[in-house]
């Protein structure tokens, strides 16, 4: 919920409520029997995040953060961070369960800490995806809990990860109908404000091309969408960076025809 730094932290969330995991945050985000048998095995989970490319490694990471995530913040806000790579990346039959997941450790690390943001980040984060899998029906239910969380994170740090809540909540009001709350102006409104706090958002520039487009301004989102496309790779979100801007271009190629 991907620049919302969604990993689209950034997130590249289509944001959309709340939800009561169906299994324990201890359990991992995948079982050990999907482990690429030739991937080196660590005990760091930060090392193990930073190569998530590797999908065995991300898993590694969040076996090593479930093991402590039911008491510890710092552990419960990476596994839903982690749980929300998996589940827009890894195996499509396992996305919902790891959504899961990463909805009760982003909720219990809200609780550890209440006035951090990460921990209502990464809960709205995993909510909607896990929505958005859902469908548009049953997903919508989910919208109010999402702008609560992501509002929380505006209200403890606006600046946080670089306007992420911002980002987030710009897709937000972009994607849910206008009758349930969305808003086509208001949601350039959070983007731009994303851009404030760092001008070459990825996540903030590629959902504010889509805002505008909508809005019939197709020169004003070619021009955003080269910006995105000529930003530099972020080194610490360089695989989420190198997807969006991979999209940018095919979406700059369809405007421009």
């Amino acid at each position: 919920m991907s620049g919302m730094r969604l990993p689209t932290v950034r997130p590249v969330v289509h944001l959309v409520g709340c939800l009561i995991a169906l299994v324990l945050v201890t359990s991992s985000c995948a079982p050990p029997d999907v482990y690429a048998s030739g991937t080196a095995q660590s005990d760091d989970p930060d090392a193990l995040y930073r190569r998530r490319e590797d999908l065995p490694s991300a898993r590694r990471a969040a076996d090593l953060w479930a093991e402590r995530a039911t008491t510890d913040f710092e552990s419960a806000w990476k596994l839903a961070r982690t749980c929300y790579w998996l589940g827009t990346r890894g195996v499509p039959d396992e996305r919902r369960a790891v959504l899961e997941r990463g909805v009760k450790a982003g909720e219990s690390a809200a609780r550890f800490e209440p006035n951090r943001p990460e921990g209502h980040f990464w809960f709205a984060a995993n909510m909607g995806i896990l929505a958005q899998s859902f469908g548009t029906s049953q997903g919508l239910k989910y919208r109010s809990r999402i702008k609560e969380e992501l509002e929380r994170v505006l209200a403890i740090d606006p600046g946080w990860q670089d306007g992420s809540a911002d980002a987030a909540l710009g897709q937000w009001y972009f994607k849910v109908p206008r009758l349930l709350g969305g808003s086509r102006s208001k949601a350039e409104e959070h983007l731009r404000r994303a851009l404030m706090y760092d001008p070459n958002s990825r996540l903030a520039l590629s959902e504010l091309a889509d805002v505008v487009a909508a809005g019939g301004r197709r020169d004003e989102a070619i021009a955003i969408l080269r910006q995105l496309i000529g930003a530099p790779v972020d080194p610490d979100w360089a695989p989420e960076d190198t997807d969006i801007k991979r999209k940018a271009v095919e979406r700059l190629k369809t405007l421009e025809r």
